[in-house]
């Protein structure tokens, strides 16, 4: 890195030092310190104006960028990741190849996990429109490869496969996501299972929802609030979740929203 960028190397150099000794609450004070030098130099963007150092400012500002992201996933700070990310993404796309900044080695790395973070939210049309515009040579990689057949999986219901990927997570940052996704994905085979079966023998629902022990299986089900006697988890009939749901319901108030909403029509009309 170029010496004539000045507090904005230093600021980088000890930034990443606290990220490598796991000092959290010291890298969120340095970004911020950092963030506001990287705003002094003139090739980023929006401005890129040209200058002899052009190549080493935008390849500073995009190791910061990508430090950030990699820190919102060690701290669990979702919305600090859409935000570093949406930064992030002009060194990956407008100026990609600009002054000859070369491609970033963490690119595939943080655009899988960009597309994990919409699948587990659920954002599937997102997801779709942020993969088409990945460039072809970031799309072959096995990081990005393994989120879309992730999102294949999900959509097929091979929700198996999909709780076994954390085993086989391409990077140690995609467990944060897939914990959630694997969550997300248990309650719905525990949902799936409630109205399929009667009942169940834990061993079956220990495999079905990729639960390690019968411990985390009597947990489970107490949460969910199923009867565990004898080797077997006892359901309960879809019909009483039925009513039970239905008396939650707040049928007069939906019925006077509805009534109040008609007459405003009327009215309108």
């Amino acid at each position: 890195m170029a010496t004539d960028l000045g507090p904005a190397s230093t600021g980088f150099a000890e930034l990443q030092a606290a990220f490598s000794n796991g000092d959290l609450d010291r890298c969120k004070l340095l970004l911020s310190r950092l963030k506001l030098e990287l705003t002094k130099l003139p090739a980023l963007p929006p401005v890129y104006e040209s200058s002899s150092n052009a190549l080493q400012q935008l390849t500073l500002a995009r190791q910061v960028l990508e430090l950030s992201v990699f820190l919102s996933i060690k701290q669990g700070d979702e919305a600090a990741f859409e935000r570093n990310f949406s930064q992030l993404r002009v060194y990956y796309s407008d100026a990609r190849g600009l002054a000859g900044l070369p491609p970033s080695e963490s690119e595939a790395t943080l655009t899988a996990l960009n597309l994990l973070r919409l699948l587990v939210a659920n954002r599937i049309a997102e997801f779709h429109t942020e993969l088409e515009v990945v460039p072809p040579e970031v799309q072959a990689a096995a990081e990005v490869g393994q989120v879309v057949q992730l999102e294949q999986w999900l959509m097929e219901g091979a929700y198996n496969k999909v709780l076994d990927a954390r085993e086989r997570a391409a990077s140690d940052y995609f467990k944060y996501f897939l914990d959630q996704l694997s969550s997300t994905v248990r309650e719905e085979v525990a949902s799936c299972s409630e109205r399929a079966y009667s009942s169940l023998s834990v061993a079956d629902a220990a495999t079905m929802m990729m639960l390690s022990s019968e411990a985390e299986v009597a947990e489970f089900a107490a949460q969910h609030g199923w009867e565990v006697a004898n080797g077997r988890i006892s359901f309960k009939p879809a019909a009483d979740k039925d009513a039970a749901a239905a008396s939650t319901l707040p049928s007069l108030d939906i019925i006077n929203h509805c009534l109040d909403f008609a007459r405003e029509l009327e009215r309108i009309v």
